[in-house]
């Protein structure tokens, strides 16, 4: 019975920029934009669905984030992980690869024995594409990086196929190992109507304790008694639940700084009218050949 731990992250949608995303201290100022899912994750998501479907046992899934990430961990659920877990504390917060890699191991760690860590290549709002070889790393585990198929799992040991330029290679490794995912390894299943019914009002302590805030007659505490014994209950891991450092989260955990931030306007230049002539087109056309835009 394997046990798959996915690593998922809610992102700005980088596609609908509005407002000022950006903060003076260079972090991304994410309540200016919407959120979703990360798209590689979502992949490495339906990647480990794959092998419990195959092999038998279960998915877990973390997300580290604000209060909001419970959003994509629902979505989680609809998809088919059987737990989810939420790491949030403000001492998170403006963490690099480096922090958020560290917060993550031990998040992983906290939730128990494991076999595979599974994660999208990269996430969008970032393209490092160093979370998941740095937890690795920090776990002491193999890496397989640009993993697009899980061959096998036998006997203890894991084989991969790989992306590499050009072509694949085919890897076997000792597990517990760690692979990140690219996009194009598996179309993600839909949603399963029937757990999106049952799970959809699934909550995180914060949400809970916000809706006794808003109604006089709730309390939290029996929120989320009632809430575990309905299996809707989303953990959340602060600082003291992983008993990290706090030095090495967030903004001190990350010795990443931006140095410069620019906005790029693209504006254009000497604009001219074309006539919908003959001797129009075939000035524009003698034009672009002279600045060998053509030709």
């Amino acid at each position: 019975m394997l046990h798959c731990v996915v690593l998922v992250k809610q992102v700005p949608d980088t596609a609908n920029i509005t407002g000022k995303v950006m903060n003076d201290d260079g972090t991304v100022n994410r309540a200016k934009l919407p959120a979703v899912f990360n798209s590689e994750d979502r992949v490495a998501l339906e990647l480990a669905l794959r092998v419990r479907d195959r092999y038998g046992g279960r998915v877990s899934v973390v997300t580290m984030g604000p209060p909001r990430a419970s959003d994509v961990l629902r979505e989680c659920l609809y998809m088919g992980a059987d737990a989810v877990y939420l790491v949030s504390d403000r001492k998170f917060a403006g963490a690099d690869t480096l922090a958020t890699s560290y917060v993550l191991s031990r998040a992983i760690q906290k939730i128990g024995p494991y076999d595979l860590v599974l994660a999208g290549r990269q996430a969008i709002d970032g393209d490092t594409a160093q979370v998941g070889p740095q937890t690795a790393e920090k776990l002491g585990i193999s890496q397989v990086t640009y993993a697009e198929e899980v061959r096998e799992v036998a006997d203890g040991t894991i084989t991969v196929r790989r992306r590499i330029d050009g072509g694949y290679e085919v890897v076997r490794c000792r597990l517990p190992a760690l692979l990140t995912v690219i996009k194009d390894a598996a179309e993600p299943r839909p949603y399963s109507a029937r757990r999106l019914m049952a799970k959809k009002n699934a909550r995180s302590l914060t949400e809970l304790e916000k809706m006794a805030e808003d109604n006089a007659l709730l309390y939290s505490d029996k929120l989320v008694d009632e809430y575990k014994s309905r299996n809707l209950f989303i953990p959340t891991f602060t600082t003291e639940d992983l008993e990290v450092d706090p030095e090495r989260c967030g903004l001190k955990g990350s010795p990443t700084r931006v140095y410069k931030i620019e906005s790029v306007v693209l504006a254009g230049r000497d604009r001219q009218n074309i006539p919908p002539t003959r001797e129009g087109l075939t000035h524009l056309v003698e034009t672009l050949v002279r600045d060998h835009i053509l030709g």
